[in-house]
């Protein structure tokens, strides 16, 4: 009887630790601040090792991995895009992600220049 009770234990804490192992729960999404940045830094080396091009649906985030597919919506108008992750940033206070140009213009944020966004990791 012993055997068997040690089997079911060892066979009981195989499975629950095979539900634990897996992919990495996604980030939540969260709601921050966006700025944009453009021509200053436009060809320039990103963190990714590719150049910005200020026209491309790109964005800096300090914690979120390279390669990351976010959803970043302004929530003052609603409009939204899906943006990479190729750089790290910002590096100012009080803000979450700096977006390129081109996610600017379609976010509707180049004039004011920063915006209140709700950001979701899709992939």
């Amino acid at each position: 009887m012993l055997p068997f009770v040690a089997g079911l234990v060892l066979v009981t804490a195989t499975v629950v630790a095979a539900e634990q192992e897996g992919p990495p729960a996604a980030p939540a999404p969260r709601i921050g601040r966006a700025s944009w940045y453009g021509a200053a830094f436009h060809r320039r080396p990103t963190a990714s090792g590719e150049r910005f091009d200020l026209h491309r649906m790109t964005c800096a985030h300090r914690t979120l991995p390279l390669g990351t597919t976010v959803r970043v919506t302004n929530l003052l108008n609603g409009r939204s895009v899906l943006v990479t992750i190729t750089d790290r940033g910002p590096f100012r206070r009080h803000r979450d992600i700096d977006v390129s140009y081109g996610a600017a213009r379609v976010l509707g944020m180049v004039q004011r220049g920063v915006a209140r966004v709700l950001i979701e990791p899709v992939s």
